[in-house]
């Protein structure tokens, strides 16, 4: 993980609210301290300089999966880069080469309490590339660098219409994942020869730079995020998962109406990265979109997180999305845990984010009333200790 922002002060400061979601649960009429960048408690006590007096405080919220300065607002569709076109299994390709700080969108997510992204490549590609979590009001791309988050796959419909971009291109989703399975196949044979030679004859065997972010998938330290929508395709990735025995996570499942895969992956411990809700359905693998697919979801106990999917929605709707959550039946503290605790647990995060706990960096948001009423707005946001945004 990345070192922390430099530059800021020790002071201890505090703010204090009427009400606290600290991403495990809700406390009343509490001070959140923190000196410098770390929070050092959550308590009845003031201590330290009182910065303000707020109605409700939250954590910093975490979009997980998002393409956030790839594709920027403002600028034509053919200037966007979340997708590489030059070959269809492209492991090298990093994200954060190509997000652009200077994107209006990052504002907009911060003052809306969005502080922190998961950058990922599209879904053009069967394998796109190296995600990248990052801080999105960070002053250039090598200081919004936080920690890495796996590797971009792609199942369905999307590789398979990407026929006029270069490299060897699937027309079907067999095409495609014999194309996946052939690739993998390779490196995991090249790796069972390494662990079979022994002696100096082991260095006439090397790994390209792909081989080897693909050798880490194989072995089950690099995550493998695939996108999927629809129940077959999240069959197939299983059956991959299988043969291949890696490390994978389902991103979207927007499309699952029937329960009995999300059963699976919890079976499994495969965690879903949902969403995004509030989109228009505009290809055929959406045709079972619907928000009460949530229910099924939520009743199957895997673990979730939620995304925006930048710009298929907004960063700045994140914590609008959870609106649906509530109505199908979560509290208001587990609907703020899943854009924050549960995002960053699947993002690996946990040690710095996702809850307001002592050691972890002072990043939050403040209210100017309940936040899941529509006339509700922050009116001062923190990252890392740091006052990045206020409505005064």
């Amino acid at each position: 993980m990345q070192k922390q922002l430099e530059g800021k002060d020790h002071t201890m400061n505090c703010v204090h609210a009427k009400t606290v979601y600290t991403g495990n649960s809700v406390v009343e009429d509490a001070y959140v301290l923190f000196d410098g960048q770390n929070i050092a408690d959550v308590s009845k006590g003031k201590g330290g300089t009182l910065l303000g007096e707020f109605e409700v405080l939250t954590p910093a919220f975490i979009d997980p999966h998002s393409h956030i300065g790839m594709t920027r607002a403002g600028e034509p569709n053919e200037e966007s880069e979340s997708n590489d076109k030059l070959d269809t299994i492209f492991a090298l390709p990093d994200a954060l080469d190509s997000v652009q700080m200077d994107d209006k969108t990052f504002q907009e997510a911060v003052e809306m309490g969005v502080l922190y992204s998961c950058v990922v490549p599209g879904s053009g590609n069967i394998i796109g590339g190296l995600s990248a979590v990052i801080r999105n009001y960070a002053r250039n791309s090598t200081e919004a660098l936080i920690a890495r988050a796996g590797v971009k796959a792609a199942f369905g419909h999307n590789p398979m219409s990407t026929q006029g971009w270069r490299g060897t291109r699937p027309s079907t989703r067999m095409g495609a994942i014999a194309l996946l399975r052939k690739r993998l196949d390779e490196v995991y044979q090249k790796m069972q020869k390494y662990s079979k030679t022994r002696g100096k004859k082991k260095e006439d065997i090397t790994f390209s730079a792909e081989e080897t972010v693909l050798r880490d998938v194989l072995t089950g330290k690099t995550r493998l995020r695939a996108h999927a929508h629809k129940i077959d395709d999240i069959a197939v990735l299983l059956r991959v998962v299988d043969d291949f025995k890696i490390k994978v996570s389902v991103e979207h499942a927007m499309d699952v109406h029937q329960p009995e895969i999300f059963r699976e992956l919890k079976k499994r411990n495969i965690p879903v990265i949902y969403g995004p809700l509030d989109a228009f359905a505009y290809k055929v693998e959406l045709k079972h979109e619907n928000w009460q697919n949530i229910r099924h979801l939520l009743d199957s106990r895997v673990e979730y997180g939620l995304m925006t999917d930048h710009p298929v929605t907004p960063a700045r709707q994140l914590f609008l999305q959870t609106r649906w959550f509530t109505r199908a039946g979560l509290s208001r503290q587990q609907a703020i845990e899943i854009v924050s605790r549960k995002n960053a647990d699947i993002l690996g995060l946990s040690k710095l984010l996702g809850t307001l706990e002592k050691g972890k960096w002072a990043s939050f948001t403040c209210w100017s009333g309940d936040p899941f009423d529509l006339t509700s707005y922050p009116v001062a946001v923190y990252g890392e200790g740091k006052l990045l945004y206020s409505e005064a």
